[in-house]
């Protein structure tokens, strides 16, 4: 059993997990995205996820719970091939510009149903795909 708290310890440790001697631990949004996509595999149980972590299943339900209402982004799933999202190009009209307007050119906007995302035009094309890949998952 010792072996077993070791090995989970070193695990949440490489997650970025801060663990204090009282045992409470400090868990990164990355460490809490990781444990809810790894509940999104095939065959994947909160349940097994949870021990995985040590943690109890309502703690994971509840990352699950902040993952559905955007409060926690998921990494993007690791695909062998490439993954392609449709581009819409539409026709602006021509408009003066004006000094308000400037920060609204230079983004990036995703828009999927009601939703919309406004990104930096310099946004990373790996964080786009993601966010794409975010907006086209099931709800859990």
């Amino acid at each position: 059993m010792r072996f077993a708290m070791c090995a989970t310890n070193s695990f949440l440790k490489s997650l970025g997990v801060e663990i204090y001697a009282s045992g409470d631990r400090r868990w990164p949004d990355e460490a809490k995205a990781l444990a809810v996509a790894m509940t999104l595999g095939v065959g994947a149980t909160v349940n097994a996820v949870a021990e995985r972590f040590g943690i109890l299943p309502n703690q994971l339900s509840a990352w699950r719970r902040e993952a559905r209402q955007g409060k926690l982004v998921l990494p993007a799933a690791e695909v062998e091939d490439p993954v392609f999202a449709p581009l819409v190009v539409c026709e602006v009209a021509q408009q003066e510009a004006r000094p308000e307007d400037a920060s609204q050119a230079a983004t990036v906007r995703i828009v999927r149903g009601s939703v919309v995302v406004e990104l930096a035009q310099d946004a990373p094309a790996a964080r786009i795909a993601e966010i794409v890949h975010a907006l086209e998952a099931h709800p859990c």
